[in-house]
């Protein structure tokens, strides 16, 4: 046993990676059988929510849209660094209070930058 020895516990996750696959290659198999096969132009052409297109599916977006997603994802981390430092914060010290302190400071100069460009103002 020297070298290619494999845990046990791998063999429960080897297994479920086979069955998921397994899975999902003999659900597509077995639908090839059931779907429809008569594609027609209203079928074929794209639409957004129910209605025809009205632009190129190609366009430009405002670089608003960009600013309000990392914004969104940085709040968001926030949020889940805040709740587990809370849980654990009476074992960690004032070194963790330090430290949150520091976080706090860098996320208030990211909503300040944010809110200097505008990305919480909508409409322009």
């Amino acid at each position: 046993m020297s070298g290619s020895y494999l845990p046990s516990e791998y063999l429960a996750i080897l297994l479920f990676i086979v069955l998921g696959i397994a899975f999902g290659a003999v659900t597509l198999w077995i639908g090839r059988f059931f779907r429809m096969r008569r594609p027609y132009f209203e079928k074929l052409v794209a639409y957004e929510s129910g209605n025809p297109p009205t632009e190129e599916p190609r366009m430009r977006f405002s670089i608003k849209f960009y600013l309000i997603a990392i914004l969104f994802i940085v709040f968001d981390v926030e949020a889940i660094y805040l709740y587990s430092w809370a849980l654990v914060y009476d074992k960690l010290g004032m070194f963790a209070l330090i430290e949150m302190f520091i976080f706090i400071i860098l996320l208030l100069v990211g909503y300040i930058y944010g809110w200097k460009k505008g990305a919480f103002q909508w409409e322009k």
